[in-house]
């Protein structure tokens, strides 16, 4: 560990030089004369509170001295440094690091070897705004931003107990970026939050510069051959508070506005929060509504396709299905053409300015398709179908697992196209074979808990709302501990 000297010129000299004050002109470097003593404050224009610094410099400037002699620094932010957060450090990298993080630096001729670390910073951050991705229509409507200390507030809002536990760490080489572990004590899994904090700290990337994505891609080996997501976030404090409630661990990373839930399964991605402002019937009814829609939109093409194929034995009753005019291109090049085709009618819209994104994607899907159909290249029915599919991938809010459903269904369409039923067998066999292979963070858990390990009451609250929860019988059981445990104190 660096220590700082107990020459005061020595410490400004290498403050200055670890921290390049001439090179970079947000980087200040403050003298003020105290009295007969000396103070150099260092901090970054733009993170620290003006207001603030400013009334503290003009009180520095009426006081006499710096409280000369021993345990001069501590003295000194005890009697003349009126702020609510200060420290006392004499570890050069922690000094530099506090500085590079906004918050102030101070060092004294009269303090030797230690140094004041005043945290007046402020980030620059938006309004806590309700997600775009995450809309309710009933409920509160803020959100987590890119600033840490927000995001630990608005669930602190939520949940007022003690046992809420905020775990600080630090990771990610040059960025340094600040990471908390959020978890309930006592209804948490201990041995699984020591090990995710172990996880963190042996973690070594170059720089966190992308989040909590560049966060949980250190935490997790990605197999590029698996498509479904690792990790569920959430951007909503609303939704990351019951989750805490129910026994999970949340990962808060510095710059990112979602947080990621721990353990994670892949039925955890299929939640929603307005399931649980709607009443229960409502909201059950919504559930398994959005889950069979979003499995009609994996077997959905991949079938008719099979139907097609096996003519023959397609019942009088479902000739319907057949297609009038087959179109100028195989069936199989026209559903995997529709599929490229949404694919770049979404990218279009995105790369559009609001005003005109609805009426790019809508007109440009309703121009294109009708062409397609009048010049031979397509049929009606592969663009119905595809059109289906399209709006049934939108039923959930996961874009990761949106695609990883798109990609299984396009191998699905190879598979049977090539090989018949017996490549359509195949393809469907494929997808639970990949949900039991993802490697996630999920300590004891698999991704397919509570199927596997089968979990009755928890895989009936994945569809039907119980009047009395497991968490709440288990919240009450633990403040009935801790009453007999302070009792018998």
């Amino acid at each position: 560990m660096n220590i700082l000297s107990k020459v005061y010129s020595e410490n400004v000299g290498s403050l200055d030089t670890l921290l390049r004050v001439e090179e970079s002109f947000d980087l200040i470097s403050r003298h003020l004369t105290i009295g007969k003593d000396e103070g150099t404050f260092y901090y970054i224009d733009g993170f620290v509170k003006d207001g603030v610094m400013q009334k503290i410099f003009q009180y520095f400037l009426t006081l006499k001295d710096m409280c000369p002699g021993e345990s001069s620094a501590k003295r000194f932010a005890s009697r003349h440094v009126p702020y609510v957060e200060v420290d006392i450090s004499s570890d050069v990298d922690a000094l530099v690091l506090a500085v590079l993080s906004g918050s102030v630096v101070m060092l004294g001729s009269t303090f030797e070897d230690k140094a004041i670390i005043i945290d007046a910073r402020t980030y620059p951050a938006r309004s806590t705004e309700e997600p775009d991705n995450d809309r309710v229509m009933q409920g509160a409507k803020d959100g987590f931003v890119e600033t840490l200390i927000f995001n630990t507030a608005l669930l602190r809002r939520r949940v007022r107990d003690t046992r809420l536990t905020m775990l600080y760490k630090n990771a990610g080489g040059s960025s340094k970026t600040d990471i908390v572990i959020c978890y309930m004590d006592g209804l948490a899994d201990k041995k699984y939050v020591e090990k995710l904090s172990k996880k963190i700290d042996e973690i070594s990337p170059k720089a966190l510069t992308l989040g909590y994505m560049s966060l949980a891609e250190s935490l997790i080996k990605r197999r590029w051959y698996n498509p479904f997501p690792k990790i569920r976030t959430l951007e909503r404090p609303d939704a990351a508070a019951s989750e805490i409630m129910e026994g999970k661990v949340l990962i808060i990373c510095d710059t990112s506005p979602q947080v990621m839930v721990l353990p994670t399964s892949i039925f955890d991605f299929w939640q929603e929060t307005n399931d649980y402002y709607f009443p229960p019937l409502t909201g059950c009814y919504l559930r398994i509504i959005r889950h069979s829609v979003f499995i009609l939109s994996l077997i959905l093409t991949p079938t008719w396709l099979l139907l097609l194929q096996n003519q023959d034995i397609l019942p009088t009753s479902l000739n319907f299905i057949l297609p009038q005019s087959p179109g100028g291109m195989p069936i199989l090049l026209q559903l995997l053409l529709c599929e490229l085709a949404i694919d770049g009618l979404k990218l279009a819209s995105m790369n559009t300015p609001n005003m005109l994104s609805n009426s790019l994607s809508v007109i440009g899907g309703l121009i294109l398709g009708d062409f397609a159909v009048q010049i031979g290249w397509l049929c009606g029915d592969v663009i119905f179908y595809s059109a289906v599919v399209a709006i049934a991938s939108f039923s959930q809010q996961n874009y990761e697992l949106g695609y990883a459903f798109k990609f299984l269904r396009i191998i699905i369409l190879v598979l049977t196209s090539l090989l018949g039923l017996t490549g359509y067998v195949i393809g469907l066999l494929l997808v639970p074979l990949l949900l039991v292979t993802n490697e996630t963070v999920n300590g004891g858990h698999s991704y397919l808990y509570p199927l596997i390990p089968f979990n009755a009451k928890a895989f009936f609250r994945l569809y039907f709302r119980l009047k009395k929860n497991d968490f709440e019988k288990k919240i009450e059981k633990n403040q009935n501990f801790s009453e007999k445990t302070l009792d018998k104190r």
